[in-house]
């Protein structure tokens, strides 16, 4: 993987994102998602054990144990937040680990890359080469990254309309407005600036179709 400069400060955060060759679905069947899912879960632990494709021909006790005891330890960095679009995928991160957003993004796409590749008997490169990763510098920003992630399914069409976002099962706005328990999101640092779930509910659709009209735009300013 090419060094990347600057590097990626520990304690910082950072809207992390990439998307398939010539804009390419990666994610075409529920399964696929499910495998991302998984597969950022497991690869953001410092301490897994073996790769994950080893991992899934362990017996379901073997695999329940593993996670058992994952579960709670160090991680490479905290998810704030993440969207998984049919071509494309967002995510807010803070490191927590020196290269931990490189160590987790580096055998995320690898792993992801080769399940997709292995499905669909295709070779090549998936993804466009090195992810992106944007700082975030002040409060402001990172709370309208967490809207802008959140609000993807609904600017670029794939729900028709914004109350429809949570029911997109592929993002982590479930896990803010429903207090799912079992996601993997550290849903601290952006709930601490709203006092209920409702609050931030209407931050993010107070700005639904002024995204949707900024993304219908965007390429007549954007190369």
């Amino acid at each position: 993987m090419p060094i990347r400069y600057p590097p990626l400060v520990t304690d910082h955060f950072y809207h992390v994102f990439n998307r398939g060759v010539n804009r390419q679905p990666i994610f075409t069947i529920r399964k696929d998602y499910v495998r991302a899912g998984n597969l950022l879960k497991f690869y953001n632990y410092v301490d897994y054990p073996v790769r994950f494709s080893k991992f899934l021909l362990l017996s379901l006790d073997q695999r329940k144990e593993i996670w058992q005891r994952l579960n709670g330890s160090k991680t490479f960095v905290d998810i704030l937040a993440y969207c998984f679009m049919p071509n494309h995928f967002h995510l807010l991160l803070k490191q927590n680990e020196e290269k931990g957003i490189s160590r987790l993004l580096k055998h995320f796409q690898i792993g992801y890359s080769k399940y997709f590749n292995t499905k669909n008997e295709r070779v090549g490169p998936l993804l466009q080469g090195q992810f992106k990763a944007v700082k975030i510098e002040t409060e402001e920003q990172l709370l309208h990254v967490s809207r802008y992630i959140h609000l993807n399914p609904f600017s670029s069409a794939v729900v028709s309309t914004p109350d429809n976002l949570i029911n997109y099962e592929w993002s982590s706005l479930r896990e803010y407005l429903e207090n799912q328990p079992l996601g993997f999101c550290n849903k601290k640092i952006i709930s601490s600036y709203f006092k209920k779930s409702v609050k931030y509910r209407e931050f993010i659709l107070d700005q639904a179709n002024y995204q949707k009209e900024l993304e219908s735009i965007k390429h007549l300013v954007l190369d």
